[in-house]
């Protein structure tokens, strides 16, 4: 196991068979690339730069679901995409169920998002809302 600060995912794509992939506390953000890694089922981006700056977020999930379509596992907290309450202030509970809906929207396979466990009932609010579920809030 090697713990290494990155920018660049180049030479990831020689390990095609890869499982699970911690990415935690790195410069990481939307533009992230990973190549095809069909048996990934964990992925962690803690503490990354990810936000949901012009539908950038919705990019980047696309690009998951398109390349990790065996993702079970995803934890995004400590990024400004994840509207946590503990981080942000001006975030509440209500934020983060609506980021949660968005992302189960995007990525039908999770079983886990950040510390949670997927329910049915938001798997079917997110098939019927999630796509409007972005979290904005007036300046």
């Amino acid at each position: 196991v090697a713990f290494v600060v990155c920018r660049s995912l180049e030479g990831l794509k020689t390990f095609s068979c890869l499982e699970e992939l911690i990415l935690d506390n790195n410069l990481l953000g939307n533009d992230l690339v990973l190549p095809r890694l069909p048996h990934l089922h964990t992925l962690t981006l803690n503490k990354n730069q990810i936000s949901f700056q012009r539908n950038t977020c919705k990019i980047l999930l696309d690009h998951l679901a398109e390349v990790a379509p065996s993702l079970q596992y995803l934890s995004l907290l400590g990024n400004i995409a994840c509207p946590n309450e503990l981080v942000c202030k001006e975030k509440d509970e209500d934020d983060y169920q609506r980021y949660r809906y968005f992302v189960l929207h995007k990525l039908t396979t999770l079983k886990f998002l950040d510390t949670r466990k997927v329910t049915r009932r938001e798997r079917e609010e997110a098939l019927i809302r999630g796509a409007f579920m972005k979290v904005v809030k007036p300046k």
